[in-house]
């Protein structure tokens, strides 16, 4: 039996995006080719679509007048990224070689092997984007481990899987894109009870008073929709998902930003970052809940 047999309900049918806006981000991300996503992920073959955690690496980055300082700067973006993927994996809790996770909305799968990795489970994906599915599961297929890791085309607000059957489940920046309350009621449908699920975003800070100016450029340049902290919260309360962990990041990601904002991969939106997270008005946030 194949890993999509296992975790598909039977007879039912792969849903394709189910309205026009999820049309349109489905578009969008078929047609995203940014160096920043792919030649960070060139450097060890692990393609993320997040950003960085951690302090800056100064040796590894070298002198400025370095003539390979581009190439270790891009490195050094990497594996902050990757860094970000192992705090998120770190707050699943104790996963076993059987269980099965849950990325929703996994981009081109990097996290997926990563969990794989250190957990030997099965792990399902979830994108809009045939052009990530794709892209996932052939570098899954290169690695050897395409039974367990695999990417499917599906929405993650109908998610085609069986109540009660992954151990654990998260969303990497891409809770932006849905209703939160639809989200996490899939989410909890899906959980084991005693399930961990776990989310790093961004999010615009309730204590600001409304979504800055520079929230609103994040969200039009990625033609997404940010939500505020507490509505993570609320969403999660209302659909049995209890916070174990809350966890502040903006302080670690500000590094990530600012190194990044000095590279050839520049691609208009650092500033918005940067200004936003020193001003207050964005946070960069895990939270971790149990399905009860």
């Amino acid at each position: 039996m194949s890993l999509t047999d296992d975790l598909t309900t039977s007879g039912s049918a792969i849903p394709g995006p189910a309205t026009p806006y999820q049309g349109d981000i489905a578009r969008y991300w078929n047609n995203e080719a940014r160096p920043v996503n792919l030649r960070l992920g060139d450097v060890d073959g692990l393609y993320h679509h997040h950003y960085g955690i951690g302090e800056i690496d100064q040796e590894a980055i070298g002198d400025p007048a370095d003539s390979e300082r581009e190439k270790k700067v891009i490195a050094e973006l990497h594996r902050l990224e990757s860094a970000q993927a192992d705090v998120l994996l770190d707050h699943l809790g104790d996963i076993k070689a059987e269980s099965t996770l849950l990325d929703a909305g996994c981009g081109r799968g990097g996290s997926m092997v990563m969990a794989h990795q250190r957990f030997g489970c099965r792990v399902e994906g979830l994108t809009l984007s045939t052009q990530q599915a794709d892209f996932g599961n052939k570098r899954a297929g290169e690695l050897g481990i395409g039974d367990f890791v695999r990417s499917r085309v599906a929405n993650m607000l109908d998610m085609p899987l069986q109540n009660g059957s992954v151990a654990g489940s998260w969303n990497n920046e891409s809770s932006m894109y849905v209703d939160l309350h639809d989200l996490f009621a899939e989410h909890s449908r899906v959980l084991a009870v005693g399930g961990r699920y776990v989310t790093i975003t961004g999010c615009w800070n309730p204590k600001y008073g409304q979504p800055s100016k520079w929230v609103s450029q994040i969200n039009a340049h990625f033609e997404c929709n940010i939500h505020s902290r507490r509505e993570y919260l609320r969403a999660m309360a209302d659909n049995r998902l209890v916070p174990q962990a809350v966890i502040d990041l903006t302080p670690d990601t500000l590094p990530y930003w600012e190194l990044r904002n000095t590279t050839s991969l520049v691609t208009g939106i650092e500033e918005a970052f940067i200004e936003s997270y020193k001003d207050g008005s964005f946070q960069y946030v895990l939270i971790a809940a149990d399905r009860v």
